[in-house]
């Protein structure tokens, strides 16, 4: 959501959350039963599990707590009533907002989205008034240690990714979420490690904020995030690598 490069961002990310591993764990639980509910408990033929149990590998989670969220979601005693749904609105200055829940009550999660929104100067809007806005891409990092470019190009085009940049430390392989899981496999296959993989929602354009406003768009995010049904959450602005450093310490 924020820096001149994606790369840094996605290290401040990571980092903040370590800081916050335990919320962290419940929403990947929650979604690791919800999709073992709708899909099976075969992660090989049930992308959205795959990509769960992605998230869970990324936030350390214990295998044995992988394994309980997994039965209890093919058992149906596992997010039987939950839904996905989806929230959009604006931020201070107009950043456009994509809050990512999982509930089993609409009404509680929606009084609590729109009050984030409202308690920092911002305000909810009609589904799809700034989801047009982003674009959901697969983004998989691979340390330029790990292999050069020609290797990395070779590889991820063949396996169906669109592009590879050159993004500080890393080469940024980005391809359709379709194909994100069988990139990401093609490469490991070969033995690349991957520093860090994931699902997500790119915004087309992206507004500077420095300052006050800055600080209130990190609250609003960090406020949203803390809530219990959200699961994800998307924004369209950026600060310097300097602000980032500063507002996330």
């Amino acid at each position: 959501m924020s820096g001149h490069s994606k790369w840094s961002t996605i290290k401040r990310k990571k980092a903040l959350v370590d800081a916050k591993r335990s919320k962290v764990w419940t929403k990947v639980i929650k979604e690791i039963q919800v999709a073992a509910r709708l899909g099976g408990g075969d992660p090989a033929g049930n992308p959205r599990l795959r990509l769960a149990l992605d998230k869970a590998k990324a936030a350390n989670m214990p295998k044995d707590s992988v394994k309980r969220a997994i039965e209890k979601g093919t058992g149906g005693g596992g997010g039987d009533s939950w839904e996905d749904v989806v929230y959009e609105g604006y931020g201070p200055a107009g950043v456009a907002v994509v809050v990512e829940c999982m509930t089993d009550n609409r009404n509680r999660t929606v009084g609590e989205v729109r009050h984030a929104f409202e308690k920092f100067g911002g305000n909810m809007g009609a589904s799809g008034s700034v989801a047009w806005q982003f674009k959901k891409r697969g983004i998989i990092n691979v340390l330029k240690s790990a292999a050069d470019e020609d290797r990395i190009m070779e590889l991820a085009l063949e396996a169906g990714a669109d592009d590879v940049r050159d993004d500080d430390e890393v080469w940024t392989v980005d391809c359709d979420p379709q194909k994100y899981l069988q990139v990401k496999e093609a490469l490991e296959a070969q033995g690349i490690a991957i520093e860090n993989a994931e699902v997500d929602n790119i915004p087309d354009t992206r507004i500077a904020l420095e300052g006050e406003k800055a600080e209130t768009m990190y609250k609003m995010i960090g406020y949203l995030e803390d809530l219990d049904d959200v699961q994800n959450v998307y924004a369209n602005f950026e600060v310097s690598d300097e602000d980032a450093a500063r507002l996330d310490g």
